[in-house]
């Protein structure tokens, strides 16, 4: 029955307002019926005093009964709520106005009537009730002297008899019937209001509950209704958690999704690693062992054209290996990025250089177009030079022989832009957006002619993102392909 917050909650409130209301009705019964006894004790203060005054009660210890008679029947008549009682020296009830048999006390204290006649007690004092044997009323009280010697007390109780059922009357009124149900009505009106406020915070952390528990089950973020959310200063401690969840769950979805994309990639590399590195392990052992099996029959030339296509297969592998480990490293980020000032032509200049050779091998123009003039740029020399080598091996080895490739240098704004165009079979626009995955290739039957790895693309956009710069590329098939990124022009600031 419990176990919900708002059930606890409703059940702590409800049980509070009872409490609060049984300890306010008492107290309101306590104060009232002390506020009538003061005020009572307070307006006849004096009234024994008036009647010692004026009625002669004992001579020489003795009770004038005339006096008292006349006394009874005027107090009577004018406020029978009074009881009037005369006592001795020693608190011995000698006389008294009420019915005989209603008198159960022949004793009263004198402590309380000595404490107020002296002025050493707080209003309302309450004293014995002779009319009960442990009841307590308030009264008024005074000294009986004669030729200055103390003769009794004269005792009066001003809550009798009638004035207990005249304030029974009043405490069954309409008026404090009114007052009661007021109170209750105030009392009740609060605990509602109490229980629909704490309904509606407990809602909205049941819905955050909800939320929880339905991502914890595996829902996706969109399938998971989370809170309204309120922003900036009217936002709560429930619309901050609830932001703070959304906020979560979303990360933990794209870490999720992120995870599950470098597993599938984890899968497919190890998978493209293991053709790309058995391949040529195969051919070389196959080159082998038929140098060793034909060793006797084989001629010098043919000797030498085994070894040098086993000599091309272990360079394929080395450079297969090189490229892996070099793209684990800027993956991994243990590669830094160095920026310092360099010239930008001399470096391209001495790139291309190094590829005239195997241009020319294939009967392709390899040329440069540089402005005059430019200035430094600020990047890592060592890397770009890696992304250089990468764009233009990547041209040569998709340009046709009598193509021709343009590594073109410009001005732009506040950057250099460096381009690498070639004038080979193009590339389709379905397969643009994949050609930087590792090991993709554009025609796979082609792979083991060409000696391509596939790697050389994702490497140097790697190398580009740790310069925070992209990598373009536009081509269309059968008018060639330019690769494009810009880097940043040194400032002497």
């Amino acid at each position: 029955m419990f176990r919900s917050l708002y059930s606890k909650l409703a059940a702590v409130l409800t049980g509070l307002f009872c409490l609060v209301g049984l300890a306010i009705i008492v107290v309101t019964m306590f104060s009232t019926d002390m506020y009538q006894k003061e005020v009572n004790q307070r307006l006849n203060s004096k009234l024994a005093d008036h009647i010692v005054a004026e009625r002669l009660l004992m001579q020489d210890n003795r009770v004038n009964q005339e006096a008292l008679e006349d006394i009874f029947h005027m107090l009577m008549v004018i406020n029978p709520s009074i009881e009037i009682y005369l006592l001795d020296t020693a608190g011995t009830i000698l006389a008294f106005s009420a019915a005989p048999e209603r008198v159960k006390r022949k004793h009263v204290d004198l402590g309380p009537v000595r404490n107020l006649l002296e002025g050493r007690a707080t209003i309302p004092v309450s004293g014995d009730d002779p009319r009960s044997l442990g009841g307590k009323k308030v009264f008024t009280a005074a000294r009986i002297p004669e030729q200055g010697e103390l003769q009794g007390y004269l005792y009066v109780i001003l809550g009798g008899e009638t004035y207990d059922s005249v304030v029974q009357k009043l405490k069954a009124s309409y008026i404090l019937q009114l007052s009661s149900w007021m109170i209750f009505a105030s009392l009740l009106f609060a605990l509602v209001a109490g229980l629909v406020l704490f309904a509606s915070l407990t809602g909205r952390l049941k819905r955050l509950a909800k939320a929880m528990d339905a991502f914890r089950s595996g829902a996706g973020q969109a399938q998971i209704k989370f809170l309204p959310q309120k922003s900036g200063h009217r936002a709560d401690e429930i619309d901050r958690l609830g932001s703070t969840f959304t906020q979560m769950a979303a990360r933990i979805e794209d870490q999720m999704e992120q995870l599950q994309r470098a597993d599938a990639t984890r899968r497919e590399l190890i998978a493209n690693v293991s053709h790309d590195l058995r391949t040529p392990l195969a051919t070389l052992q196959g080159y082998i062992e038929t140098l060793l099996l034909k060793e006797d029959s084989l001629g010098p030339e043919e000797r030498r054209s085994y070894l040098q296509t086993a000599i091309k297969h272990c360079e394929r592998l080395s450079k297969l290996v090189s490229e892996l480990l070099e793209l684990a490293k800027l993956e991994s980020s243990d590669i830094q990025v160095e920026r310092e000032p360099f010239n930008l032509s001399e470096l391209t200049h001495d790139v291309v250089q190094k590829f005239q050779l195997k241009a020319g091998e294939k009967q392709i123009s390899l040329t440069t177009k540089i402005e005059k003039d430019l200035p430094f740029v600020d990047a890592d020399i060592g890397l770009i030079e890696r992304v250089l080598e990468n764009l233009i091996e990547n041209a040569i080895q998709n340009t046709p022989p009598d193509g021709a490739i343009c590594l073109m240098l410009t001005p732009q704004n506040e950057d250099i832009s460096i381009q690498v165009s070639d004038t080979g079979c193009g590339i389709a626009a379905e397969e643009l957006a994949h050609i930087f995955n590792r090991f993709y290739q554009l025609d796979k039957s082609r792979k083991s002619e060409q000696g391509h790895c596939g790697l050389g693309l994702a490497i140097t956009k790697k190398i580009l993102e740790l310069h925070d710069r992209p990598i373009n590329v536009a081509s269309a098939l059968g008018s060639g392909t330019t690769f494009s990124f810009q880097l940043p022009v040194h400032s002497s600031v």
